[in-house]
């Protein structure tokens, strides 16, 4: 007797699933490291170019703005619109995710193409207006919240999109994942992380990452002022080319799989003398 057609329906739809977590992890795998390196550029060159505001560690602005409260000094508007802009974008990025009725993959293809046109429309504005050259005036701060609303749409991308994925902004949370991580590699007891805890090579991944980002933004804030925009924008267009090229390498060279549902049913038949086919 073959199999009843309610099951060869369902085929499809395991099908899909497993091709959306296939894709899921290899964006697990490749992805961050790329936006880790766009966070660090997009922070470092803010803050050297836009009146010390950070535009991906948002949460910093706090801190600097209440420093000038107590300290004294030049106050910049924008540390503290940051958070309030961050917060509004997020609810942005929600909606546009919403209504676009996509996920995983899908929806991360959507994510990075909104983080790059708005780090695109960041450079091309910055250029333009020639922002840098007023750090704590209104350009100087349009061009930061410009730069926030980029960086919330990359933090959505990862909750949103690729929920395994751990920070590539907030790095924090990185280092102190890699020093457990090695001080249970290093101990001949039982690990303390959780099995599931994120590796030591991603979270180092993300840190040097990061480091890189900010290390090659703040040379070239120092020599090219607002052109610095163009480093993340040229990695954001990356980022997208590497998640069709994952797609290409998949359609050529895809991985295996079952292609059964379930493998001890797929020969489920009987000759006319009842006895199961082999």
């Amino acid at each position: 007797m073959l199999l009843p057609a309610r099951d060869s329906r369902a085929f499809p739809s395991a099908l899909d699933s497993a091709d959306d977590a296939a894709d899921l992890s290899r964006l697990e795998a490749r992805l961050p490291l790329l936006l880790s390196m766009i966070a660090g550029m997009v922070d470092s060159t803010g803050f050297f170019t836009l009146g010390h505001v950070f535009t991906a560690h948002v949460t910093g602005n706090i801190v600097l703005a209440a420093g000038v409260a107590v300290d004294g000094g030049s106050f910049h508007w924008a540390q503290l619109l940051a958070i309030p802009v961050f917060m509004l974008a997020l609810v942005t990025v929600w909606l546009v995710a919403q209504a676009s009725r996509r996920h995983g993959p899908s929806l991360a293809r959507l994510l990075l193409l909104v983080q790059f046109l708005l780090l695109v429309t960041l450079l091309i504005f910055s250029v333009i207006t020639k922002a840098s050259a007023d750090p704590v005036g209104l350009l100087a701060g349009t061009a930061a919240m410009i730069a926030v609303s980029a960086m919330a749409c990359q933090y959505a991308l990862l909750r949103l999109a690729v929920p395994g994925a751990i920070s590539t902004a907030v790095m924090t949370g990185n280092l102190a994942n890699a020093v457990l991580s090695a001080m249970d590699l290093l101990t001949d007891r039982h690990p303390l992380l959780p099995h599931d805890s994120t590796p030591l090579n991603r979270s180092l991944g993300r840190l040097l990452g990061f480091l890189l980002g900010c290390v090659v933004a703040a040379a070239a804030a120092s020599l090219a002022g607002d052109w610095a925009w163009s480093l993340p924008s040229a990695l954001a267009a990356v980022a997208i080319a590497v998640r069709r090229f994952i797609r290409c390498v998949d359609r050529f060279f895809p991985p295996i799989r079952t292609i059964h549902p379930l493998p001890c049913h797929r020969f489920d038949a009987k000759t006319r003398g009842r006895s199961p086919v082999r």
